[in-house]
């Protein structure tokens, strides 16, 4: 609609009256209700002797009608619904609204004999009220709609999307995406039933076999701007192939929230977000012994360090699904402490949170900190992680906090009676060839220690490898690097690494600690290693690009860096577990007499740890350690 005086004044009446919005939609409703009374008298009466008759009404009676289907309309929330959002669950609240106060209306109304009103009147007039009422909403939205439609049309930056799957989530989706500028020209699902159905008014063309013909769809691809993925309840095979041919097209590709981000309340249908690597790696998700775990931790006070880290706040989070009577952060980073109790208190608004800045280094830190609070369970993830980091000028720092730090975090546990301590480890660990893994073996080492000293603590180690998306992960500088614009680095062709989401990786440490013995070290189930350049050419063409436009550079291995990861050393064996993803390590040897005493001065000596120094006596402590 063109700008005018007119449009500027209505808009100006619209922004005074919002703020008495309900107080509007009482009104226009009651204008609608005293409309429907003439009708259903008209309806009643006929024409010819409504017109001759003209029927003279009690206005009081009227007025009294009008009154309580009002009060019942404000008691059921009616008038804080949105006209332009209306929604079959809003009409069907109307539906309520009508039939208890077209009830209450004819009970006082034949009580009170005050004047005769047919009962057929009685009986018909709340159906007039609600087709009335039910048609006036609808057609605000409808007219909503075809302005945002119109304005999205004429803009040269609207999204245009063909939407893959015609089930459930596409229907809440094309409600969604609407009201934010979206235009969705199409559907395909390759249930055939559905072939040449609409749903909501837009069209399901065919099956998703069409996207593999551009000749089918050639000029409809050239209007669409984005191809939008609506299957959350789709098998990962399923899920694969509907990628695979979408990327194949060339446009960019985004995907609705998965099940379980649905089902957990982490996100809504219509938040369509860019494809994850977990999207392309497709993992089956983890089903955890939730008794076992709700068992573990309901009701019980829980201790997490590293809580503001990637793996330590998502702990946090799954922690909180079982109800602990508290949950203590402690974490170093003030920032990473606040963003972390933010999240956590909005979706856990009842839990009760200890917010602890503090070093797992500073053993008074930590003794004050159980002694005050007494966990029952020690969550051990604050842990220096990046490889090329920890290499060279901060090896010592790496000493220091990953393994002293167990140290001292596991000392503190047994002096305070916790009655499980689960460090989290890595697949670096085993057969090292980096500063960072060999310190988190010696982390192991460490808690293998304590789980001889202290019986009534149980210790225990989850050892996993790459975690997507968490601080330091490769996928992150990925998908910068591709929204810059390329190009895309990869240390070497061949690296491969294993790979697992974080809530996956969080619940697996749950499941473990629920399962773990003293002095165990589980290893979780990665599943096949993945090909980096092959998981960065996936993204670059799931983003709507080619490696022409975007090229893939190899920089060489770092130092430290591994062409291949494993998850066990050589002389370890494993054993099956009741958790068909989790895998028991059965870790050979004892600690000498002097190795802790070794790990200290080690640890205390920064004046005599240059790198090389340290490497050297690193490799006295931890034998499989061996440097490149």
């Amino acid at each position: 609609m063109p700008w005018s005086p007119l449009n500027r004044s209505s808009g100006r009446l619209l922004d005074r009256l919002r703020p008495h919005r309900q107080a509007v939609v009482l009104l226009a409703d009651a204008v609608l209700i005293l409309l429907a009374w003439h009708l259903t008298y008209l309806f009643r009466m006929g024409v010819e002797r409504w017109l001759h008759e003209r029927p003279t009404y009690d206005w009081a009676v009227l007025l009294g009608v009008i009154g309580i289907y009002s009060v019942v309309s404000w008691a059921l929330g009616v008038p804080r619904a949105t006209w332009r959002y209306v929604s079959f669950h809003d009409i069907s609240r109307l539906g309520w609204v009508c039939l208890g106060a077209g009830l209450a209306s004819a009970v006082v109304v034949l009580m009170a004999q005050l004047v005769e009103v047919p009962r057929a009147v009685l009986a018909l007039h709340p159906l007039f009220t609600l087709t009335l009422l039910a048609i006036a909403r609808m057609a605000v939205r409808m007219r909503s709609e075809s302005s945002r439609a119109r304005r999205a049309g004429r803009s040269p930056t609207g999204q245009h999307a063909l939407v893959l799957g015609a089930g459930a989530a596409a229907k809440l989706l094309i409600a969604g995406i609407q009201h934010r500028g979206w235009t969705v020209v199409g559907l395909l699902d390759d249930d055939t039933r559905k072939h040449g159905a609409t749903i909501s008014g837009v069209a399901v063309w065919g099956g998703l076999d069409l996207l593999s013909r551009p000749d089918a769809l050639a000029d409809t691809l050239a209007d669409v701007t984005h191809l939008i993925l609506a299957m959350p309840s789709a098998t990962l095979e399923q899920r694969k192939r509907a990628l695979d041919l979408a990327a194949a097209t060339g446009l960019p590709v985004v995907t609705v929230p998965t099940a379980d981000e649905l089902r957990e309340g982490r996100s809504r249908i219509d938040r369509v977000r860019d494809i994850e690597p977990e999207d392309v790696l497709g993992r089956q998700a983890v089903k955890l012994d939730e008794s076992a775990v709700s068992a573990l931790i309901s009701g019980q006070t829980v201790f997490v360090t590293g809580a503001g880290g990637s793996i330590g706040s998502e702990l946090c989070r799954q922690i909180a699904r079982f109800g602990p009577s508290r949950l203590v952060l402690f974490e170093l980073s003030e920032f990473a402490l606040y963003q972390v109790e933010q999240d956590l208190s909005e979706h856990f608004p009842h839990l009760p949170l200890v917010r602890l800045v503090g070093d797992v280094k500073d053993l008074g830190a930590l003794r004050r900190a159980m002694a005050q609070h007494r966990p029952d369970l020690v969550f051990h993830a604050a842990a220096y992680k990046h490889v090329p980091l920890m290499e060279d000028e901060n090896a010592w720092v790496a000493l220091r906090n990953n393994t002293l730090g167990t140290y001292l975090t596991a000392q503190a546990a047994a002096e305070h009676g916790v009655q499980r301590f689960v460090l989290i480890s890595t697949d670096k660990a085993v057969n090292p060839t980096n500063v960072m893994g060999a310190t988190k073996r010696a982390a192991e080492m460490v808690v293998s220690h304590w789980a001889t000293q202290v019986p009534a603590t149980r210790f225990m180690a989850v050892r996993f490898g790459n975690v997507l998306g968490s601080s330091g992960s490769v996928i992150p500088k990925f998908k910068e690097q591709i929204a810059k614009g390329g190009p895309v680095t990869v240390t070497h062709p061949e690296i491969t690494r294993f790979f697992m989401t974080i809530p996956e990786a969080a619940q697996l440490v749950l499941q473990a600690a629920a399962l773990a013995d003293s002095g165990q070290v589980f290893v979780m189930d990665m599943g096949q290693s993945v090909k980096i350049a092959d998981l960065a050419r996936e993204l670059i063409r799931l983003s709507g690009h080619t490696e022409a436009e975007i090229p893939i550079v190899f920089s060489g291995l770092r130092p430290g860096e591994k062409l291949y990861e494993e998850l066990l050393a050589d002389a370890d064996t494993t054993l099956p577990t009741p958790h068909p993803r989790l895998r028991l390590a059965q870790l050979r040897g004892e600690l000498p007499a002097d190795w802790i005493e070794r790990m200290r001065a080690l640890a205390e000596d920064e004046a005599a740890c240059t790198p090389a120094t340290l490497r050297a006596r690193l490799h006295g402590l931890v034998p499989e350690y061996a440097p490149r």
